[in-house]
């Protein structure tokens, strides 16, 4: 007997309803191998994040905003974290540079054809599609739990107004599981929204009663919460009403209320929404990998250990500190009940003061804790843990505090050898974060129609990305330099010897100079564009010689005409063929 979708009146067909009840197990399935990383991200949290974990997924939690980071008494973890994650985010994702190229075969957007200028205004559309969205303040996120819990995912939403719209699910929200490749391709995820939310976001047709009631209640009722179930898996074979031209499927449904928000639903198995993508529409990005696991290691894994002595060491210190100040005190027996002052200069007279030689004036106590050697262990863990993180490699600048002689070009050789440190990293960065980016930014600004059409050698042709990092650009920069260095060195030679400009080709000197320092493509012309320019400038220069030379003929014959050769002029000899005896020379000639 066929199910009646909630609030819609349609009937469920048994595929839908063989999906609903996959959904549900596979979800069951992926918290179970969560739970050992679950656990551990707890720990991560309580100690450096506590904001980016979610521990169990419980709707209407009305304590979410008080105080939970009771673990945290030095906060050195968490700033070495933050330093790792802005520095990563600076040197792949800069929204202050061209960080990535597009390239089709051997050609770039630095060249000056037409699939370059095309591959150049796409790189700028794609730039200020992520410009304009959230999509920097998502990476930055993304890195950060990156650094932390060592897994982020990052949603990549079309949006009407944006283009694209990214979202940041926290640790312990998701599920993953990898490919037969190793590679994430399923997402599952429990999350909170609000009656008003999910009715906004899915259509109040699509909710379940209860969720409708609540909806037509209005008022208070808008703001209570429910778990919803979300899932993105490969759509093989186009099973359960999506397409097999679509390469993904994504289902959301209504998960279970504030009752029971971890035993599943409890309504008809119906759908929020279900939807099919040409392309994934999420990027999961891991730090390091072992085996076959879905989920990665991190360096606030490494640094957990150095983290929890610190924080035990500073409470031990604070301790010490408390003694040094306040300390416990004994006491004469005959001082019960007697009064006494323990302030600064304060005297407390008691018996026996000057027996077994004691001084007859003395402190009430003296307590000398090791608060020096304890600074200095202390130091020593902070250090340990700003190591593990490399901030000792990208902090750079604040290494030079001596120093006032220090270049840009130091600088930015300090730089590319932090990133040659996290090589392996920044690699699966550029893979599983980046290009997923890229190309799902791509794919939706083509469909949006937004992107300039396409020459025609680009049909068919693959399109490869390639990422600008800091090492190469202190590298081009360097390599532009010496292009410099070689072309002066040309100039002023050819005060000396002007055939020394036969031996250097300026144009490919310019245009590969302004190749390697990343200018616009625009800024040097087209082989075909100089070969046209320089035609029509040989045109005006032989018309201008030809124009100089008539006038130079015209004032000539008008310096002969001026001249006086006896009875007739040079020019009317010259012309009329009379000579000083009346006689042409051709008739001279002829009487010879």
């Amino acid at each position: 007997m066929p199910v009646t979708q909630q609030g819609t009146g349609r009937a469920m067909t048994p595929p839908e309803l063989d999906l609903r009840r996959k959904l549900e197990g596979r979800l069951l399935g992926l918290r179970v191998n969560r739970y050992s990383w679950w656990t551990h991200w707890r720990e991560l949290a309580d100690y450096i994040l506590p904001r980016r974990y979610k521990w169990i997924i419980t709707p209407n939690q009305m304590a979410r905003g008080s105080p939970i980071n009771q673990h945290i008494l030095d906060s050195t973890g968490t700033l070495a974290a933050r330093n790792l994650a802005s520095a990563m985010f600076t040197g792949t994702s800069d929204p202050t540079r061209i960080w990535f190229k597009l390239k089709i075969g051997h050609i770039d957007s630095t060249q000056t054809g037409p699939v370059s200028l095309w591959l150049a205004e796409c790189e700028r559309i794609l730039l200020l599609v992520f410009q304009e969205s959230n999509f920097y303040t998502s990476i930055a996120v993304a890195l950060l739990d990156l650094v932390i819990f060592g897994t982020a995912v990052v949603l990549w939403y079309e949006d009407f107004e944006n283009v694209l719209c990214p979202y940041n699910p926290c640790a312990g929200e998701f599920y993953l599981e990898n490919s037969s490749k190793f590679q994430a391709d399923t997402l599952y995820r429990e999350f909170t929204m609000t009656v008003s939310q999910v009715v906004q976001e899915f259509g109040k047709e699509n909710c379940s009663p209860a969720v409708q009631a609540l909806y037509t209640q209005g008022g208070a009722s808008w703001t209570r919460e429910l778990v919803v179930a979300h899932a993105i898996e490969p759509n093989e074979g186009g099973e359960y009403g999506i397409p097999k031209h679509f390469k993904f499927r994504e289902v959301y449904w209504e998960w279970g209320g504030s009752a029971s928000p971890q035993g599943g639903s409890s309504y008809a198995p119906g759908f929020l929404r279900k939807k099919g993508y040409h392309e994934k529409p999420f990027a999961a990005v891991r730090w390091d990998l072992v085996a076959n696991d879905a989920y990665g290691r991190s360096p606030a894994m490494d640094a957990l250990p150095d983290i929890k002595q610190l924080q035990l060491e500073v409470r031990r210190k604070a301790q010490a500190i408390d003694k040094l100040v306040n300390p416990p005190m004994v006491a004469d027996i005959q001082l019960k009940n007697q009064p006494a002052s323990l302030l600064p200069g304060g005297v407390t007279y008691i018996a026996g003061m000057l027996s077994n030689a004691r001084p007859g004036f003395a402190p009430v106590y003296q307590v000398q804790p090791p608060v020096k050697e304890i600074m200095e262990d202390l130091n020593e863990v902070r250090e340990r843990i700003k190591t593990i993180f490399f901030n000792n490699i990208f902090q750079t600048i604040s290494q030079y505090e001596t120093r006032s002689n220090v270049t840009a070009a130091e600088i930015d050789a300090r730089k590319a050898e932090a990133f040659l440190m996290i090589g392996p990293v920044y690699t699966r960065t550029q893979k599983e974060l980046f290009s997923v980016a890229i190309e799902r930014a791509f794919a939706v600004a083509a469909r949006a129609g937004i992107l300039p059409p396409a020459p025609q050698e680009v049909a068919g042709a693959n399109m490869n990305i390639e990422y600008v990092s800091m090492l190469e650009i202190s590298q081009n920069a360097a390599k532009a330099a010496q292009i410099e260095r070689t072309m002066s060195t040309a100039a002023q030679f050819m005060g000396v010897d002007p055939a020394i400009a036969d031996g250097v080709d300026f144009d490919y000197g310019i245009a590969k100079s302004s190749a390697l320092l990343n200018n616009d493509p625009k800024l040097i012309r087209s082989p075909i564009q100089l070969q046209q320019i320089r035609q029509q400038r040989a045109q005006q220069q032989a018309q201008a010689q030809q124009a100089e030379m008539a006038e130079k003929l015209a004032a000539g014959a008008k310096n002969l005409g001026q001249a006086s050769m006896g009875s007739d002029t040079a020019l009317g000899a010259l012309v009329g063929g009379r000579g000083s005896g009346g006689v042409a020379p051709a008739a001279q000639a002829q009487a010879a």
